[in-house]
């Protein structure tokens, strides 16, 4: 009798344990995965064929997994000497939110900056998408951008490839980019992204 009680306490306590435990959520599981970066740049090419990216074509891409936290990842992306994009994923309540932060060279703030979006489904552990938000909305029409109000941005993190893409329905104004970096050859860490010292 006695042996039954414990087992059953035993079992008891395991299934309680198991219901407090916090669940790991796919949008957790990207953020852990892209966190093991830090502190790495990769090289990447664009792999989509928009007539629109042909002047990044013949330029080096590097992303820098720059800044990390236990809330946010900081990624500047330079393509050639340009260093006014960074990339910054953060947790939010309920997933992830990608915003864009652009910078002029002195530092200042582009007119079009921080725009982006929050993740609105589960995703998969190694993809996440994140559709245009309302403040992303307001800034693109005020700045005659009308066409990336559908925007839909994805990030992936592949076996050996991270990849960056933007989505628009094809009507009107449709887009597609994608630029996929090499996770298995690590480069030179290129210099701050402007705004940063």
């Amino acid at each position: 009798m006695k042996t039954s009680l414990a087992a059953a306490a035993a079992l008891s306590l395991g299934a309680c344990a198991t219901m407090d435990a916090p669940r790991s959520t796919p949008a957790e599981a990207f953020f852990t995965a892209l966190s093991q970066y830090c502190g790495q740049a990769f090289e990447g090419r664009i792999t989509s064929t928009d007539e629109a990216d042909d002047d990044w074509r013949g330029q080096r891409m590097v992303m820098h997994v720059r800044e990390c936290s236990d809330d946010e990842i900081r990624i500047p992306l330079h393509v050639g000497e340009n260093r006014s994009r960074t990339w910054i994923v953060s947790r939010t309540g309920n997933g992830l939110r990608l915003k864009h932060d652009h910078r002029h060279e002195d530092g200042s703030d582009d007119a079009v900056t921080m725009y982006g979006g929050d993740t609105r489904t589960p995703g998969l552990e190694w993809r996440q998408e994140f559709p245009v938000d309302d403040f992303s909305i307001a800034m693109f029409e005020r700045e005659g951008l009308s066409a990336s109000v559908t925007n839909v941005w994805a990030m992936e993190l592949l076996d050996d490839r991270f990849v960056y893409e933007l989505r628009r329905p094809p009507i009107p104004g449709g887009r597609h980019f994608r630029a996929e970096f090499d996770l298995a050859k690590p480069v030179i860490a290129p210099p701050p992204p402007w705004g940063s010292d």
